[in-house]
C-alpha cells in the first residue's frame, strides 16, 4: 500500500493515532489525576471532583463530542486496523511485531473495560441519584469486591500501556524517530511514562480504601 497523503488509509491511520493522543490520551491523563484526588477522602472527592466537574457548563456536550465520539471513532478504526493487519509474531518475533499485537489486544480489553466502567459509574448515576451524590462510596463499595478490583487494575494498566506504547509507535509512524537510537530512547521514555502513570492510577484506587 502506497504511503502517500493521497492514500485514504494513510490519512486515516494518522488521524487515528492523533485522536489517540488528543483528546483520548489527554482525557485519560486528566481522569488519572481526577481519581488520584480520592486520597483526600469522601467529602473532598464528591464535592471538588464529582460535583464541580458535573457542574461545568455544557458538560454533556463536552462528554459527547470531546470524549465519547473521539473514543468511539478511535475504537472503530482500531478494529479495522486489527481486522486487516497481520502481526505474525509466531513467524517474526521482533519487538515491534509484539508491540503491534499487544497494542491491538490491549485495545480490545480496554473496550470491554470502558463499557463496564461507564455503565456502572456515569450511566448508573443518571438513573440512581444516590450514586451521583456519593460517587466515592459507590466506588469504594465496588472496589471492595475482589473481582471489581481486579477488573479495574487490569483495565487501568491496559489503558496506560495502550497510551504509552501508542506514543512510541505514533512517533515512528509519523517519521519523528528516524534512527534506531532515537527509537530506543523513545521506547525507554514510554516505559518510564508507563511506570509513573501506573503508580498514579494505582494510588488513585488505593485512595478509595483509605479515604
Amino acid at each position: 500500500m502506497s504511503h502517500s497523503i493521497s492514500n485514504p488509509h494513510f490519512l486515516m491511520r494518522r488521524l487515528h493515532s492523533l485522536f489517540g493522543l488528543l483528546p483520548v490520551g489527554g482525557f485519560l491523563l486528566f481522569h488519572l489525576w481526577e481519581n488520584s484526588q480520592s486520597r483526600f477522602g469522601r467529602d473532598y472527592y464528591n464535592q471538588y471532583v464529582v460535583e464541580k466537574i458535573q457542574g461545568l457548563n455544557y458538560v454533556l456536550l463536552l462528554e459527547i463530542f470531546v470524549i465519547a465520539l473521539p473514543i468511539l471513532w478511535h475504537v472503530i478504526y482500531g478494529l479495522v486496523i486489527w481486522w486487516f493487519g497481520r502481526a505474525n509474531v509466531t513467524q517474526y518475533g521482533y519487538l515491534r511485531n509484539w508491540m503491534w499485537w499487544l497494542q491491538r489486544v490491549s485495545g480490545i480489553g480496554i473496550l470491554f473495560f470502558l463499557l463496564l466502567h461507564v455503565g456502572w459509574t456515569r450511566l448508573l448515576a443518571i438513573f440512581d441519584p444516590t450514586v451521583k451524590q456519593d460517587m466515592f462510596s459507590h466506588m469504594q463499595a465496588m472496589l471492595a469486591d475482589r473481582w471489581w478490583l481486579a477488573a479495574y487494575v487490569v483495565g487501568l494498566l491496559l489503558a496506560i500501556f495502550h497510551l504509552c506504547n501508542g506514543l512510541w509507535t505514533m512517533a515512528i509512524s509519523w517519521g519523528l524517530l528516524t534512527s534506531a537510537e532515537a527509537q530506543k530512547r523513545m521506547q525507554w521514555a514510554a516505559l518510564l511514562a508507563f511506570v509513573v502513570l501506573s503508580a498514579l492510577g494505582i494510588h488513585g484506587l488505593v485512595g478509595f480504601f483509605v479515604g
